[in-house]
């Protein structure tokens, strides 16, 4: 890989319909999780590339997609990010075919609502001919799995198996040395009309390289978080929080307010008069007024009183009066008694 520029490509043009209503205004990829938005955590995953400034990122995009470029325009003007749209959803081989003009040389293929803990840094001695990312799971049947021969090398992809006999699921990570091959794949996949459920997946373009010989390998994760549905979300923002991302001693400066460690309290927040945490993440300009909150997530610019929220997401703008329970409330609501 070394010497080439190595292209990232992140699909990112589905409707998070799990997660609605907050994917109404906004793609899911822009809902906060702990102290960062679920794009912002996606990118921190390159920080280990060889070089990470020899390579370009391209987003696939498509329902909302101009609030991807307003915000990597403002939060990441450094990178360099091509945008291509995908009008209809046929799924992430047609996605990434979409992109083909852009793609030579070597290609990272990863899933937008994905987050892993993982090293790149081996990548520029990497001798096989493709990398897939896997994690043992107890039941994988709504993912991909990835079967090995013997020697170790992947024998097939196979996308939502039917039992759980091989659990070892494909975290939607891939590398590709050589993406003009991988092209060719997608192909030959569409030529041939491999699909599910009238999506072209990429696991199929892969088993098609490995029917034409394509040594590929798996490469093990301890940590794969998702964030596809509100439990997702709300799950993979505790473990942040008891991660790194809890920042406790500088919200205990808030007035006449109980911390209960660990939370993310955005610097700009305003907070009295309240119990916050365990496992609260709170955004820019809130304001926060006798309230008690715990595993719930608060997005920018919403105004809670009087509330005890728990496992909560509410979006942003949005104002909250004298409420109790379990709310999974969008931007730009009004819930008052």
């Amino acid at each position: 890989m070394s010497g080439s520029t190595l292209k990232i490509v992140i699909p990112m043009a589905g409707y998070g319909a799990r997660l609605r209503p907050h994917t109404y205004s906004r793609p899911k990829q822009l809902i906060r999780m702990a102290n960062k938005l679920v794009l912002d955590h996606v990118l921190d995953t390159f920080s280990t590339l060889p070089d990470p400034t020899n390579s370009e990122f391209i987003f696939i995009v498509g329902y909302l997609g101009d609030k991807i470029e307003e915000y990597m325009r403002l939060a990441h003007p450094d990178l360099r990010v091509r945008y291509v749209k995908q009008p209809e959803m046929r799924g992430q081989s047609h996605a990434i075919s979409l992109a083909k003009d852009y793609l030579d040389g070597p290609l990272l293929v990863v899933y937008a609502d994905t987050l892993i803990e993982t090293d790149f840094s081996f990548l520029n001695a990497e001798p096989s001919d493709a990398v897939a990312w896997v994690k043992p799971v107890p039941d994988p049947r709504r993912f991909g799995v990835a079967c090995l021969g013997e020697d170790g090398w992947v024998t097939r992809l196979v996308e939502k198996p039917v039992d759980v006999d091989n659990n070892l699921a494909v975290v939607g990570c891939y590398y590709f040395p050589n993406s003009d091959a991988f092209l060719q794949a997608i192909e030959e996949q569409m030529q041939r009309n491999m699909r599910l459920k009238n999506e072209f997946f990429l696991a199929d373009a892969v088993n098609v390289m490995l029917e034409h010989g394509l040594k590929m390998r798996v490469e093990n994760v301890d940590i794969w978080l998702d964030a596809g549905t509100p439990d997702d979300v709300l799950s993979t923002n505790r473990y942040l929080l008891e991660h790194g991302q809890d920042n406790s001693t500088e919200a205990y400066a808030h007035k006449k307010t109980v911390i209960l460690p660990p939370v993310f309290i955005h610097p700009t927040a305003i907070v009295e008069n309240s119990v916050i945490g365990p496992h609260a993440a709170i955004g820019a300009s809130c304001n926060i007024q006798s309230s008690i909150i715990r595993d719930s997530i608060i997005e920018d610019h919403s105004t809670l009183t009087h509330v005890i929220l728990e496992h909560s997401l509410i979006g942003q703008n949005v104002k909250i009066h004298g409420h109790a329970g379990i709310l999974n409330i969008g931007d730009q609501t009004k819930l008052t008694l």
